[in-house]
């Protein structure tokens, strides 16, 4: 067996000799708290891997609690989830983390918008030493529903994400994500429903699901577009939303409606990106939309874009997220 080095004996000692409980009455000076090792900030020489640049690296799913403006001038709380990004050079071991939170944090009492995830994106340019960066806030955002006839209403939910970025030259651009639910009745099942009543007098039921769209718009610039405006944009193209409140008279006029506006997930695509293309607020978007299939184990999909050079890209393939 080989015999330890006179070295590893006296480290062994040494580590035997310190203390095992926490100080909680220690605080550090300025001395002590410069003295700490930060080896995110050492030379290239300890990166590992490939030299290269990292386009994104920050912090994900940090949660606080934030003010929001509705349209109508109210303030409201709500649980916000944030994701803070920048860019990293070649050459560079890492960025401070914690700066991250402990930058948006000074910004904690002011109300979100895109315009605050401006201000905040600047801030992580100066304080982070990057030449990119990139905001996320995710949170649910409540609107009153007023129920189809028997004048009750109900607090719909949707998710919502305010996107800012900010790029070398300073230009921010703004970017809002929403979740619309919905229902399709099918106009294929529709039609073979009343062939088989008409030509066999059998009764039959077409199907219809629940379905979402999200949508992600890019906010023209000096314009503004509030939640609720993206709300009534998808509600006036797809008409069949969800219901929260609903008595038989509710439920009646909902199969009515599902029955004046069939639609198949090509149709759902094609009617919001009619509404978005003509709202001079909007200057580029892009729509996924999934109906989950009562008759088949699948769903039908779709996503359209706007089709800018460079624009918001079809590439969409998060269809899981789309399951509600």
């Amino acid at each position: 067996m080989a015999r330890m080095s006179k070295n590893s004996s006296a480290k062994n000692r040494k580590a035997s000799q310190l203390s095992r409980s926490y100080d909680r009455a220690f605080r550090g000076d300025a001395a002590y708290r410069e003295s700490l090792p930060d080896i995110q900030n050492k030379d290239a020489s300890l990166i590992q891997g490939a030299n290269v640049p990292i386009q994104h690296v920050g912090v994900s799913g940090f949660r606080l609690p934030l003010l929001l403006r509705a349209r109508d001038g109210r303030q409201l709380t709500v649980e916000v989830s944030i994701t803070g990004t920048v860019s990293l050079a070649a050459d560079l071991k890492g960025i401070n983390m914690s700066r991250i939170v402990r930058t948006f944090y000074e910004f904690k009492d002011r109300v979100l918008s895109h315009e605050l995830l401006g201000e905040i994106l600047l801030r992580y340019k100066k304080d982070l030493g990057c030449s990119r960066a990139r905001l996320l806030a995710e949170f649910n955002y409540p609107i009153l529903q007023k129920s189809l006839r028997s004048d009750l209403s109900g607090w719909q939910f949707y998710r919502v994400v305010l996107e800012g970025t900010i790029d070398d030259l300073d230009r921010h651009r703004r970017y809002t994500h929403f979740d619309f639910v919905y229902s399709s009745a099918c106009p294929c099942s529709a039609d073979l429903t009343e062939h088989a009543r008409e030509t066999r007098e059998v009764y039959g039921i077409p199907h219809s699901q629940r379905s979402k769209a999200r949508v992600i718009v890019e906010v023209s610039p000096g314009k503004s577009l509030d939640i609720e405006d993206i709300q009534e944009l998808c509600i006036a193209a797809l008409q069949t939303e969800t219901q929260v409140m609903v008595k038989r008279e509710d439920e009646q006029a909902f199969a009515e409606l599902n029955g004046a506006y069939q639609k198949f997930v090509e149709d759902a695509a094609r009617l919001v990106y009619e509404r978005l293309d003509e709202d001079a607020r909007i200057r580029d978007f892009v729509i996924a939309c999934s109906h989950l299939e009562s008759l088949h184990s699948h769903d039908a999909v779709s996503v359209i874009n706007k089709g800018l050079p460079s624009g918001l890209s079809a590439d969409f393939s998060a269809f899981r997220d789309l399951i509600c």
